[in-house]
């Protein structure tokens, strides 16, 4: 089965919307990755480490969350590990690349 995807674009949308409805950000780039650039409240959990954010994880139980890294790869095996374990997981399409390139410029590229 497809892992479901969310575009740059209807993130901007949803994280423009009332707080109760916005999505939890994880971001499973590498710490130094971060650094340099990431989504505003994003919650830093790095894809060969997911397994060990048992507690932060379960939090999130019952809250869509959109999982991002660079160009939307590494999200995507994040999102499918959340998936099991029976979160409201969804990719971000493009990763943050595409959406510093589509809906905010000013975030920083590399």
């Amino acid at each position: 089965m497809p892992i479901p995807e969310i575009t740059p674009a209807e993130l901007a949308r949803r994280l423009a919307g009332p707080p109760e409805a916005r999505p939890v950000l994880v971001d499973v780039r590498f710490p130094h990755e971060h650094e340099w650039v990431a989504l505003p409240d994003s919650v830093l959990m790095p894809l060969p480490e997911l397994e060990d954010f048992h507690a932060q994880l379960d939090a999130l139980r019952g809250r869509p969350v959109v999982v991002y890294c660079h160009h939307g790869v590494r999200s995507l095996d994040g999102a499918a590990y959340l998936i099991d374990r029976g979160l409201d997981a969804v990719s971000l399409h493009g990763g943050i690349d595409l959406y510093s390139r589509t809906v905010d410029p000013s975030l920083p590229r590399y």
